[in-house]
């Protein structure tokens, strides 16, 4: 795994935090007032995470860990990005949460964090930024107490493959090794149009059969495997938008043939 890509991806997300923190796509000052940001499908298949040790890896600016966090987990994130554990610790002493937050590359979290966990947590667009996922479930495998589990909440890989507008395929599903080169300095949030000062980027497609297989192979037993015909991210700009408080479902229009969007995986140690 070539050092520039993780060195790109770096710059890019340090830059992406202050844009994200004030988005109203994340809605942070309504996460603050008490919103809930964790769907109702997630805490079903997570479930009671009280008195859990709970680690997120690529964790951003650690909203989804701090809600972790307020239903009784002991929280624990992990990011690549420098800003993004700074806004993390800032928003986690804003909020008086207790948790922890390591800089580290995904790769290197045992010897970043030396410890384990029973939750392993993470995804929403977590796997497409990784080249290697059996090195990821590797990783997960080693963070995992005995009968501790992973839980991923992704988007699903069919619509990595499709343009941003329209279903024209124009990406390999089975992706390529040295993943897919963007320059545009885009961010999905849209918060006032602004783009990054760093432009580059390296992305991956990973199959849900290569995720599985990943995870089998290092020993883990799948309690859990569903794709879902949502996403929370308006990925299309035909999506219809369903609003539940602070969270946001997208969905294609009633009447259209559906694709699964988004899948969440439950393996246990």
């Amino acid at each position: 795994m070539r050092r520039d890509w993780f060195e790109a991806n770096r710059n890019l997300w340090n830059d992406r935090v202050p844009i994200h923190v004030g988005s109203d796509f994340y809605g942070v000052d309504g996460f603050k007032a008490g919103g809930e940001i964790l769907h109702a499908y997630e805490l079903e298949e997570v479930g009671p995470l009280e008195g859990k040790g709970l680690v997120h890896l690529q964790c951003h600016f650690g909203m989804d860990t701090l809600a972790c966090a307020r239903r009784g987990a002991r929280v624990t994130g992990l990011d690549l990005s420098e800003a993004g554990i700074a806004a993390a610790q800032k928003l986690a002493a804003e909020m008086e949460i207790p948790a922890r937050f390591v800089v580290a590359n995904v790769y290197e979290a045992v010897e970043a964090l030396g410890e384990t966990y029973d939750v392993v947590y993470t995804g929403r667009g977590a796997l497409n930024w990784l080249p290697d996922v059996s090195r990821w479930a590797k990783v997960v495998h080693a963070l995992l107490r005995p009968g501790g589990f992973l839980y991923l909440n992704e988007f699903h890989p069919v619509t990595d493959m499709m343009a941003d507008d329209s279903f024209e395929i124009e990406y390999d599903y089975f992706g390529r090794p040295e993943g897919y080169f963007f320059d545009d300095g885009l961010t999905y949030t849209e918060a006032g149009g602004e783009r990054t000062e760093h432009k580059d980027s390296y992305e991956w497609i990973h199959p849900t059969s290569a995720v599985i297989t990943a995870l089998l192979d290092v020993g883990l037993r799948i309690e859990l495997f569903r794709e879902h015909e949502f996403s929370v991210f308006g990925r299309f700009p035909f999506l219809e938008l369903e609003t539940d408080g602070s969270r946001r479902i997208y969905r294609m229009p009633e009447g259209k043939p559906r694709l699964p969007f988004m899948y969440s995986i439950r393996a246990r140690k």
